[in-house]
């Protein structure tokens, strides 16, 4: 049986701060809580890898590595990208078709530090398992 979710993870090669995400997201996914999630590596050295990146519609490039949560349609058997929550009260993004998906990106502010911590990678697996499928 195919898994509920798909992480997509955007990295490269030579990247430390990928190969350190992919670790983190490894030993994640071997939790019991996490066993609907599968992980999908895409390389942007690759033509599939660049395609799947291209098609994640809004991760920034200067942002890597950086992952998208995909939902499995049970009717399609396709995974679809599952829209980021809008801040709230935020009417206008709400309704905008322009907005961003379910994921994270690497903040490399001095804020951020360029870190992509295991907390953050638990929360947005917590956010992807908590919402309804659309009927």
């Amino acid at each position: 049986m195919p898994a509920k979710y798909r992480i997509q993870v955007f990295g490269k090669t030579g990247c430390d701060k990928c190969a350190v995400l992919n670790q983190r997201l490894d030993r994640l996914l071997q939790e019991e809580n996490w066993r609907e999630f599968e992980k999908e590596y895409c390389s942007l050295d690759a033509e599939d890898g660049l395609v799947a990146f291209a098609e994640s519609e809004c991760v920034n490039p200067q942002r890597i590595p950086a992952l998208v949560v995909r939902r499995l349609n049970g009717a399609t058997g396709e995974y679809e990208l599952m829209p980021a929550p809008a801040a709230p009260g935020d009417e206008a993004v709400s309704r905008s078709r322009l907005r961003a998906f379910l994921g994270l990106q690497t903040d490399y502010s001095d804020a951020g530090r360029g870190v992509i911590s295991p907390k953050m990678l638990e929360w947005i697996l917590r956010e992807a398992a908590s919402r309804t499928a659309p009927a």
